[in-house]
């Protein structure tokens, strides 16, 4: 298995900041960081079970029991920050690191003078190293090298534990102190994996988004660029040609006048060309767009979707599709595109970010190309708009007349 490198400070910085992650991967973390306590906790149990199976006073085993748990407790120190790491972050953080290093040479020091065993005294202090923030590809080399450390303590407690015939009780524990080191550090390389892959989806959303608008900038960009030049070069040459040959004047300011009229209907062919898509599947495309950025995603289209305005819904629903994948907190939303009451209504609801604005037009949806630019378009159709966040929820509504309704 190759070690997954850190993230540099920009990607880290994004992790606590940027878009969060989703339910299941920080469920995930929970469930890495759980087992590798849960592993640590069942060494405190047997190596206590071991001291009390000797006849041990119990002040000794309830002193080697609370050294125990504090060092589990600090264990989850370098656990937190293994979560937020990054290239830039520095392998000790002082004091932060003073408690774990500190819990960990004093349960080591307690286990080896209660059970005389040298893998138990060295367990707690090397599980801790594995757990700090190594570069990439020397963490492979510290668990190669604890690992094998472990083992060959344990090979001479081994001999000792033969003698004193506690030898089946012995193998149970030494195992898993030796496994220890090498599962906790596989449990955090698969989070590493996860997250990237969690990172990659969410980029890909993005990139999907992007490259749509850029497609369409880029259209019109050579479209309207063309015609501009064409219009700009027709009217200079008539403001030339009017003193000395009016009527040549006035045949330019005519053909300016047509290349105006073909660039308008350029510019219509290429908004009917983004509208061709039916309704329906723009509402699919937009739950595709979404489930890939990892939200979990409810659709509901009416089944002759394919009668609303789809001039007037289709930039409608591309941009708030956007607008949900920029500041929605990605873990859910939901679609509904439904006829009712000559009108079509088609809503999208979010979760929001933690720290998102009151104000659900403030920071929310871009201002201008976004809520404002709907707001307008919807108005013209005859439509209304309406905006709302209840709680964590983030809802926009656009109702549209049923024209093609209204015309049967």
């Amino acid at each position: 298995m190759s070690e997954l490198p850190p993230p540099d400070a920009q990607a880290a910085e994004a992790l606590r900041r940027g878009l969060p992650l989703r339910r299941s991967v920080t469920a995930t973390w929970w469930y890495v960081a759980g087992g590798v306590v849960f592993f640590e906790l069942m060494v405190v149990l047997l190596s206590t079970a071991e001291l009390a199976a000797r006849e041990a006073r119990p002040a000794a085993v309830l002193g080697l029991s609370a050294c125990g748990l504090a060092w589990v407790a600090a264990g989850l120190i370098p656990l937190a920050d293994y979560r937020h790491r990054s290239a830039s972050t520095p392998l000790l953080r002082w004091p932060r690191s003073a408690l774990p290093l500190a819990a960990s040479l004093l349960f080591g020091a307690a286990l080896g003078l209660t059970t005389g065993s040298w893998t138990l005294a060295a367990m707690p202090l090397l599980q801790m190293l594995v757990l700090l923030n190594w570069p990439a590809g020397v963490r492979l080399r510290v668990v190669l090298a604890v690992t094998v450390l472990l083992i060959a303590l344990a090979a001479i407690d081994t001999r000792q534990a033969i003698a004193d015939q506690v030898a089946d009780r012995w193998y149970q524990m030494v195992s898993l102190v030796v496994i220890l080191p090498p599962v906790s550090v596989s449990s955090l390389w698969w989070w590493d994996v996860v997250v990237r892959l969690d990172r990659a989806r969410a980029s890909e959303a993005k990139l999907a988004a992007t490259q749509e608008r850029l497609h369409l900038a880029t259209d019109v960009h050579d479209l309207q660029g063309h015609h501009l030049q064409v219009i700009a070069l027709q009217l200079e040459l008539a403001e030339r040609l009017m003193p000395r040959d009016p009527e040549a004047g006035m045949a330019q300011l005519r053909a300016a006048r047509g290349s105006v009229d073909e660039a308008r209907q350029g510019t219509r062919d290429l908004a009917a060309r983004f509208r061709s898509v039916p309704l329906g599947d723009e509402v699919a495309n937009a739950a595709d767009l979404l489930r890939a950025a990892g939200a979990r995603i409810e659709s509901d289209v009416h089944a002759e979707a394919s009668l609303a305005p789809a001039d007037v819904l289709g930039p409608v629903i591309r941009e708030t599709t956007t607008n949900a994948l920029r500041h929605g907190g990605g873990r859910w939303a939901r679609l509904a595109l439904a006829r009712e009451a000559g009108t079509w209504r088609y809503e999208i609801a979010n979760d929001l970010v933690a720290d998102a604005p009151a104000d659900p037009a403030d920071g929310v949806i871009d201002r201008g190309t976004g809520l404002e630019g709907i707001g307008r378009r919807v108005a013209e159709a005859g439509g209304t708009l309406a905006v709302r966040r209840d709680g964590g929820a983030f809802t926009v509504t656009v109702t549209v007349p049923d024209v093609a309704g209204e015309g049967r």
